[in-house]
C-alpha cells in the first residue's frame, strides 16, 4: 500500500531538507581538502593547496548553506501566486 506524499511543511520534510544541506557541506569540504592533500603531495607543496582547497570548498559550503536557508526573491516579472 502506498504511502501518502510528505508535505513541504511537515516537521519530517523540514529535518530532511536541513540533514541534506549538512551533509552536502560535509561532502564539499571534504572534497576540497582530500582535493588539496592529493595535489599537494602530486606538486610537492604540501601545505599550500590544502589550505587553498580547505577554504574554498568552505566557503562553497557556506554560499550553498545560505543559498538554502534564504527565501528565493520573486521577480518583479513573475505573477504572484492567488492560492
Amino acid at each position: 500500500m502506498p504511502q501518502p506524499p510528505i508535505k513541504k511543511d511537515s516537521p519530517l520534510a523540514k529535518y530532511a531538507y536541513y540533514s541534506n544541506l549538512a551533509i552536502e557541506m560535509g561532502v564539499i569540504v571534504l572534497i576540497g581538502v582530500f582535493g588539496g592533500v592529493k595535489l599537494d603531495k602530486m606538486l610537492g607543496t604540501l601545505p599550500l593547496l590544502t589550505l587553498i582547497g580547505s577554504l574554498g570548498s568552505v566557503a562553497i559550503a557556506i554560499y550553498l548553506m545560505i543559498k538554502g536557508v534564504t527565501p528565493a526573491k520573486k521577480s518583479k516579472h513573475e505573477p504572484e501566486d492567488t492560492h
